[in-house]
């Protein structure tokens, strides 16, 4: 069973409108692919920004609204993989995509692309004793950052954390 991180839900009227975006979007160019599984046909095109939420994709001919997709980021030879539905659509322009879900490597990948553009770079990782992994050679205290992590974002997604308690609380969490 594949550990999935549930990245964002934006409705259409949210996604058009910046005033009610959840998330600080920041320039970023990528070469993206993007695959509509039904039918196995394949776009590719660039970006323009990023939020943790979802990205601009520039292509002339993009995927229609609601399509449901597994899209590719790649940037200095790095991929970045989430499945994610298109949340509006403009022929000869491009495409907003929302991110639905990921796996939990990919999840830290877009994280740490997220952290280098906001500048909240993330230290490298900590070389942990042996009693403190797990029986399966997990790295214990990675998890409980990944789960904690993750917990913030929920709680702002629901409203519970304004987006300035939440980035607080994320900035603290990665010092």
């Amino acid at each position: 069973m594949s550990l999935h991180t549930e990245i964002e839900h934006i409705s259409p009227a949210k996604a058009v409108s910046r005033e009610q975006r959840r998330h600080v979007r920041f320039p970023l160019t990528a070469f993206v692919e993007a695959l509509e599984p039904k039918s196995n046909m394949q776009i590719s095109g660039r970006s323009s920004d990023v939020s943790l939420g979802g990205c601009y994709v520039d292509t002339l001919n993009p995927f229609s609204t609601g399509t449901l997709i597994r899209i590719r980021l790649t940037k200095e030879n790095v991929s970045f993989e989430a499945n994610a539905k298109v949340v509006f659509s403009q022929i000869g322009m491009g495409m907003g995509v929302a991110f639905t879900s990921a796996e939990k490597d990919q999840f830290r990948i877009f994280q740490e692309w997220i952290n280098q553009l906001s500048g909240n770079i993330l230290p490298a990782p900590n070389v942990l004793d042996r009693e403190q992994r797990g029986a399966d050679g997990t790295d214990l205290h990675e998890e409980q950052f990944y789960v904690l992590n993750e917990l913030v974002i929920a709680l702002m997604r629901k409203g519970t954390l304004t987006e300035a308690e939440g980035k607080a609380m994320l900035k603290r969490l990665h010092l």
